[in-house]
């Protein structure tokens, strides 16, 4: 999709097309879980990431999907990194089809499906689907956020979600951390929370998590990528949350940053402890 082709999209907008661009994380979601994980096939990417056949199936159904729904939003997935035009001054799609893919390769249920609707650089709209634990987070921010719980292909529930107050003083923080990828910076961070307890989660559900008032904080300050964050960005922030750096400032995506990589990021439960 050519940049110039790329359209503004408003909530309004975004609310028409909620349900389906769920329809395709769920659908992705399935090709994923229909892979024979002890019988597929393990290569690397450049940075060393690893990709499977479950990656690519994903990727072609939610970009297939797109191109039907929406053919004039142009978009960014990561396994088509290298036919991306920024900057994305509009609205473009940003799409991770298995965002932890290590949790996935070694077997553990905590990898996700990741569909934002980013516009003007700001995440509008979010998708995180986990298929393995039958759980989808979405949100449109302004509009209020909810979690899906899903039997099969169906979703069986929806209720809405919103993230908590901060602990008062004197209580310990729950901060969600990752399985695969801890640094020195973010240990820093979270022991100067002092009793914080850690919540060890695999890929975007510790943006869910936050989301849905199950933990108070998610900090990563080392790099990531866009498309690991951007819907769970919006997600949080649309069930009241607030994304930061380290120094509280905003992020922003798709406007060409090298590698399109986000140097650091908090996800905040409570806005009023953000920095």
């Amino acid at each position: 999709m050519n940049k110039a082709q790329s359209a503004a999209v408003d909530c309004d907008k975004a609310a028409t097309l909620l349900e389906s661009l769920t329809g395709l994380v769920i659908q992705a979601g399935q090709a994923i879980l229909a892979v024979n994980r002890s019988a597929m096939s393990v290569t690397g990417k450049s940075d060393g990431s690893p990709v499977t056949e479950a990656d690519l199936a994903a990727d072609h159904i939610i970009v297939e999907g797109l191109a039907r729904l929406a053919p004039r939003i142009s978009l960014l997935s990561e396994e088509r990194v290298h036919l991306a035009t920024p900057p994305y001054k509009d609205s473009f799609f940003l799409i991770d089809p298995l965002d932890g893919t290590k949790e996935f390769v070694a077997g553990r249920n905590e990898f996700t499906v990741n569909v934002a609707l980013v516009t003007h650089g700001v995440p509008l709209l979010g998708i995180v689907g986990a298929p393995a634990l039958g759980l989808i987070w979405r949100g449109i921010v302004g509009k209020g956020a909810e979690r899906l719980t899903l039997q099969g292909d169906t979703v069986a529930q929806a209720e809405p979600i919103r993230t908590r107050a901060c602990p008062p003083r004197g209580a310990p923080w729950t901060v969600a951390v990752s399985r695969s990828h801890g640094d020195a910076r973010t240990e820093a961070f979270i022991d100067e929370r002092g009793g914080a307890v850690r919540a060890v989660l695999g890929s975007a559900v510790k943006f869910g998590r936050v989301a849905e008032g199950g933990v108070d904080i998610y900090p990563r300050l080392s790099p990531t990528s866009e498309w690991d964050v951007a819907a769970g960005h919006a997600v949080v922030v649309a069930a009241g949350g607030k994304v930061t750096d380290s120094k509280g400032s905003p992020l922003h995506f798709g406007l060409g940053r090298e590698d399109f990589l986000v140097p650091e990021f908090i996800a905040w439960g409570d806005p009023a402890a953000a920095l």
